[in-house]
């Protein structure tokens, strides 16, 4: 019984971490980034209507660049 609630705990961890993490830990490093932002310009509306849009753009393209040198092998 033991090794099986172990074994459950590890494959629901490993769901997670796919899920979360995946192939692009960039990504989920920016969306933690992103809300620790929005958290922080939390008092001031034109800050955040700004500031995270434009920095969820450049995550994005960051991604981008970085996948496409992977995917073109420099």
């Amino acid at each position: 019984m033991k090794a099986a609630i172990g074994k459950g705990l590890r494959v629901f961890g490993h769901f997670w971490w796919d899920f979360l993490i995946g192939d692009t830990p960039e990504l989920a490093v920016a969306t933690l980034l992103l809300v620790g932002l929005a958290f922080a310009v939390d008092h001031n509306r034109l800050a955040g209507a700004v500031l995270l849009p434009l920095m969820a753009a450049v995550f994005l393209l960051l991604s981008t660049v970085r996948g496409r040198r992977r995917a073109s092998g420099d």
